[in-house]
């Protein structure tokens, strides 16, 4: 596994020129990149500082209306074709935890229905899709319906969509909001893991009245079992990037340079 940063999850967002090198002074072994015509440009300056390419979110609206859901997979094989001349193979999207209008079943058939078909245009230019779930009670408090929020729910949602490129987004959040355990993460393999994003959570808050936009950074309070979750990542071989999503206010009075090399160290004290 390796340090991963993505720029907009901590206040670091801009142009790739700007951004790489500040990620590589920071420490970082990898950068999550912007998908534009400038490919080849970004390509060579990703080598030039021998930076491994991240991850990129999915650009397809599939929570919404079967007309927002179009237009996004309309433009999905371009987006894939340069993510892949990139040399990116990872790419990654968050489910909703609960609706006011489907039923879990239906709202889990309407997933399928339309993330197989992303799969499968993502697969075929070597880009494998993570999805990830959301754990906080918060998340689902005043909704009529849960959807998934585990990831035992989240292996079956994968299942059923039946593309083996597709895989886990891990957070290590939403796996402590969740009430996950170790034991559920050593059932996973290398395989099925995409991305891991890692941040801890604040303390003196139980797990069921945590919210999902107040965090901290990885080790920072240590309510997380963050040994334990990146022990069991090693135990299985986990290879692929950990990236830092901390939410997390303090962060906004730093310098760009400051903010990057604290973003950093925070995964330096937690890697295996």
């Amino acid at each position: 596994m390796y340090s991963n940063l993505c720029p907009g999850a901590v206040g670091l967002g801009g142009p790739m020129a700007e951004v790489l090198p500040l990620a590589k002074e920071a420490g970082f072994a990898g950068v999550d990149p912007v998908i534009d015509a400038s490919v080849g440009a970004t390509r060579g300056l990703y080598a030039s500082l021998g930076l491994r390419v991240g991850s990129v979110g999915l650009p397809v609206e599939f929570r919404e209306t079967a007309a927002d859901y179009r237009r996004g997979i309309d433009g999905l094989g371009l987006f894939a074709q340069r993510a892949q001349e990139l040399g990116c193979t990872r790419c990654a999207t968050w489910l909703r935890p609960a609706s006011d209008a489907l039923t879990y079943r239906e709202n889990f058939a309407l997933h399928v229905d339309r993330l197989r078909p992303v799969a499968r245009i993502l697969a075929a230019h070597d880009l494998r899709l993570g999805l990830e779930f959301v754990g906080p009670a918060t998340s689902r408090q005043g909704k009529l319906c849960e959807f998934v929020h585990t990831l035992p729910q989240l292996l079956e949602l994968r299942d059923a969509i039946g593309v083996e490129t597709v895989g886990v987004l891990l957070d290590s959040w939403h796996w402590y909001t969740s009430g996950g355990t170790l034991d559920e993460l050593r059932q996973l393999r290398n395989e099925d893991i995409v991305l891991v994003h890692v941040n801890d959570a604040p303390a003196g808050i139980p797990v069921d009245e945590q919210k999902d936009n107040c965090r901290e950074l990885p080790g920072a309070t240590g309510v997380i079992d963050l040994p334990g979750f990146m022990g069991v990542l090693r135990e299985i071989g986990y290879d692929g990037p950990v990236t830092v999503e901390p939410f997390c206010k303090r962060l906004d009075s730093l310098s760009r340079e400051e903010r990057a090399r604290v973003v950093a160290d925070s995964l330096r004290g937690i890697m295996p």
